[in-house]
């Protein structure tokens, strides 16, 4: 098995990390060599908000070091891919020496050959309160909650230590995660790529190491160039193996902080939640799939070093396991309750019940493989209420993913739940499984969890056998049935292939202590009784079949084993769903015609039918879906040559305006057909963006919660020549509008110097986008590069009123001009959509006044706008949709 090494009895937990002081940092340090600071704790008189900051750090490979004022010093922690603000995201941050607080403020490149050598950036800072108030106790106990207050990341995160080792030297491992609430944004967790510039300079990465203003070098001895950077190579480390005590420790507290947890007694006799039987897997990034095992369900539940094995009917097998209840007793755990399948795993990776079967008869279960898909509680903690992605983050821990031996995690893929069906019917598996990654265990059969089969294979009751015939011994065939929904047995044939001579001995010896005069169900008209040994419908049996005959008898049947952890009265046909009528919530809408009622709850606006078309996206107003759809049916020539055909970020609120909204990118494989997708190569991988392609498009955006849309600066033909520049003006609260409208006349007149024309556009908010119109001709560093050096020629002008550092501790009484929008990937809020805030308002295409022309949605150019897109002097739709102004 692949994990901790379990600890020796009566010993105790070896490698123990110690914390990291800010001793270790200067003994990595030659002072008289290197103007970094040596420091020294310098602790707070008063209680509150301490300083925080996030450093970008590109060693030997690129991390983000997160840093925490406590006691005087910062406590500091390497991230390798970066915080996250999707809850669903739980960060390795490998703690490192404690830094000075001078550190805080250093922003340059360290020189290659030094400790840590490579370029700095400051990517956040800002505040951090910590919630318990003794943050130094908490930060011991290794749970550290926090809220935090700087220019990027907001709201309440902890810090969750797991312990271990990274790199050469002794590190405890931690957990950053953010917490659910109003900053937290699922699928957010390329927050760092949204956010790329210095939140000091507003300079990339390699504009701070190309300027080299702020250079930390020394002619470092032989020794001290060797030193490798403790940030890189935690940075570079990975997980660790971590010691028992550790591990143990980081699950408690890890379980601790989930929502849903609460404090329980781990039950003696579980139930099982069960998957119903659906034709197709559902759709969409909310389900995680698993394979589905050919074996024996049961909860291992663990109880300081005690171990039973149960059935879902509640029978004790402990006895017929003992290698995998020795096996269980050596995790480092008190109290444990895993749900899971046992299975007998042949070399191909498929699963065999027959073998699942000889071996438990013939006592070899030594090989035998227990998969464990869900923990249900641990250590004191009940774990049914928690959401299932979380719960199994937890029994990762105890399990790990890369375990092999008689313990392994049952891994999931979530979404794309067709292709993983496809997938593991080409390799043979029984099926899949597909749960809803955000919702509780609850006992029983529900839409929560689906079952899709690549083979006909049901369970069913032996209601009878027929004699042996020639040297056949035991049996001949054995009788089926099977129960309906309300618990009437009926006749379902005869299966005669599959069996062994042991099979059919053990069978016979089993049936006859049941004998019957008469069959326990009705038999179909005309049916031969002769030579029928009929039975109690006691054994259940598992048979795979081709199908079902127009009279509902089983086709060319084989059997496949008995199945003793299920009671014949719980066999009950199972007729495959459609998986939206399994859960339709979370499945496609299924082509057919609506009911009178459905019409009554549904609208169709430009072919697309909205659900719930009723509900109220914004409460100040009352405006609703079909009045959002509407509006953008009314101003669709005005709209679409601003949104469409380009790729499209989206702010999404389903329940409305002033529920959780969130911000997405990349689309999942739920979004409606009508939507255009276009796959973009970004750092890392490939991700596929929405785009609008008509009216439809808009009003299938208004469908799944959109409220506002972000397009890029180019389309989907020409993605990397970009078709337009924005410069946005984001000004200090309490600025007079006068000042942002002169800013934007500004640098209407440093464009117009340049030759090129532009229009203003209001953004819904506090403050003002000025767009230029371009050919497609140049890339996207050319146009950033440009609209740099026309932002920062405008702020030279009058430095007293304009900035480009977003910094907003910088910004008071200062307008910042924002050329960073012009930034592949990078989106600016498009023209007509409205904005998910207060009053509803709509960012707008303004027009001129020289010109009372109104263009139309052809490209022609008109006097005033010289560049095709359309202006018009009011947004028509809803009222309260037309409020554009600040």
């Amino acid at each position: 098995m692949v994990g901790p090494e379990p600890l020796a009895r009566g010993g105790g937990f070896p490698n123990k990390p110690r914390p990291m002081t800010l001793t270790d940092y200067r003994n990595k340090r030659d002072f008289t060599k290197t103007p970094e600071p040596a420091g020294k704790p310098t602790p707070r008189g008063k209680p509150g908000a301490l300083a925080f900051v996030v450093q970008q750090h590109q060693a030997r490979q690129l991390h983000y070091d997160f840093r925490l004022e406590l006691d005087g010093v910062l406590k500091s922690w390497a991230v390798p891919k970066g915080p996250s603000l999707d809850p669903r995201d739980k960060r390795l941050a490998v703690q490192v020496e404690d830094h000075p607080l001078e550190y805080g403020d250093f922003e340059g490149v360290i020189s290659e050959g030094e400790y840590g050598g490579g370029t700095v950036m400051l990517w956040d800072r800002g505040t951090w309160t910590p919630a318990d108030p003794d943050p130094a106790a908490a930060y011991k106990r290794g749970a550290l909650k926090f809220r935090l207050d700087g220019q990027k990341l907001h709201g309440n995160w902890v810090l969750v230590r797991m312990g271990g080792k990274a790199g050469g030297e002794r590190r405890e491992n931690w957990l950053l995660i953010k917490e659910r609430d109003a900053a937290a944004a699922p699928g957010g967790g390329a927050v760092t790529a949204k956010n790329p510039a210095s939140v000091a300079t507003g300079r990339s990465l390699d504009e701070i190491a190309s300027d080299r203003d702020r250079v930390w070098a020394a002619d470092r001895d032989e020794r001290a160039s060797d030193t490798p950077a403790a940030e890189d190579d935690a940075a570079r480390a990975g997980p660790p193996a971590a010691t028992p005590e550790r591990r143990s420790e980081a699950r408690e507290n890890l379980a601790a902080q989930l929502s849903g947890v609460r404090k329980g007694a781990m039950p003696q006799a579980p139930r099982p939640q069960l998957a119903t039987l659906v034709d197709r897997p559902p759709m969409g990034p909310e389900w995680l799939h698993e394979v589905k095992y050919d074996g024996y369900r049961l909860f291992a539940r663990i109880e300081r070093g005690r171990v039973r094995l149960l059935t879902r009917n509640d029978l004790d097998w402990t006895a017929k396991f003992p290698a995998l209840a020795a096996a269980l007793a050596e995790l480092p755990v008190d109290q444990a309750l895993i749900d899971g399948e046992i299975a007998d795993f042949a070399p191909d990776g498929t699963t065999s019940f027959a073998g699942l079967q000889d071996k438990i008869a013939t006592g070899r279960t030594g090989a035998l493989v227990f998969c464990a898909f869900d923990l249900l509680h641990l250590d004191g903690w009940d774990l049914t209420g928690v959401a299932l992605e979380d719960r199994k983050t937890v029994l990762s821990e105890l399990i790990p993913p890369q375990a092999r031996g008689l313990l392994r995690y049952s891994d999931h893929h979530a979404g794309g739940g067709s292709a993983f069906f496809r997938h593991a019917c080409h390799l043979a598996l029984e099926g899949v499984v597909s749960k809803r990654r955000d919702r509780p265990y609850r006992p029983g059969r529900s839409g929560d969890w689906l079952k899709v089969k690549c083979q006909n294979r049901e369970e069913f009751a032996v209601i009878g056998f027929t004699d042996p015939a020639g040297s056949r011994k035991g049996l001949g065939a054995l009788v089926l049935g099977y129960h309906d929904r309300q618990g009437k047995l009926h006749y379902a044939g005869r299966v005669g292939t599959g069996f062994g001579t042991d099979h059919l001995l053990d069978l016979r010896r089993r049936l006859d202590p049941l004998a019957r005069r008469e069959p326990p169900s009705s038999l179909p008209r005309g049916l031969s009784k002769t030579g029928v040994h009929w039975t109690e419908p006691k054994l259940v049996v598992e048979t795979r079949f081709a199908g079902w005959t127009a009279d509902r008898i089983l086709r060319q049947p084989a059997f496949l084993g008995l199945r003793e952890d299920k009671p014949a009265e719980e066999v009950v046909h199972e007729e495959a769903k459609p998986a939206s009528a399994a859960n339709p919530k979370a499945a496609r809408q299924r082509a057919r015609p609506a009911t009178k009622a459905e019409r009554q709850r549904s609208a169709e606006i430009a072919g697309v039918r909205l659900t719930h078309p009723d509900r109220v996206l914004y409460p100040e107003q009352g405006i609703t879906k079909r009045d959002l759809a509407n509006y953008y049916w009314t101003i669709r020539d005005w709209a679409l040559p601003h949104l469409a055909q380009r790729p499209l970020s989206l702010a999404r609120c389903p329940e409305g305006r002033d529920e959780a909204c969130f911000f997405q990118k990349h689309v999942g494989s739920g979004a409606p057909e009508v939507l255009g997708r276009v796959k973009i190569a970004e750092k890392s991988r490939t991700d596929t963006y929405l785009v609008v392609e008509n009216v439809a498009g808009l009003v299938a955006l208004v469908q799944t919660g959109v409220l506002e849309i972000h397009p890029w600066g180019s389309t989907v033909k020409r993605l990397e020549t970009p078709d337009r520049l924005t410069f946005d003006f984001d000004p200090d609260p309490g600025l007079p509008w006068s000042w942002i409208t002169e800013a934007a006349l500004a640098l209407r007149e440093a464009l117009q110097g340049l030759g090129l024309e532009s229009f203003a556009k209001t953004t819904g908010g506090k403050g003002l986008h000025v767009v230029v119109p371009l050919a497609p001709r140049l890339g996207w560093d050319e146009v950033r590069a440009f609209s740099r050096h026309v932002a920062e020629a405008v702020a030279a002008r009058a430095p007293e009123r304009y900035m480009t550092n977003p910094s907003k501790q910088a910004r008071t009484g200062r307008i910042y001009i924002d050329y960073l929008r012009n930034s592949r990937c990078a989106t600016a809020i498009g023209a007509y959509s409205p904005r998910a805030r207060p009053g509803a308002p709509v960012a707008r295409r303004c027009f001129g006044k020289r010109s009372n022309r109104r263009c139309g949605p052809t490209p022609s150019r008109c006097a005033r706008c010289r560049s095709g897109w359309p202006v018009s002097r009011k947004i028509p739709g809803p009222k309260s949709a037309r409020s554009a102004r600040r």
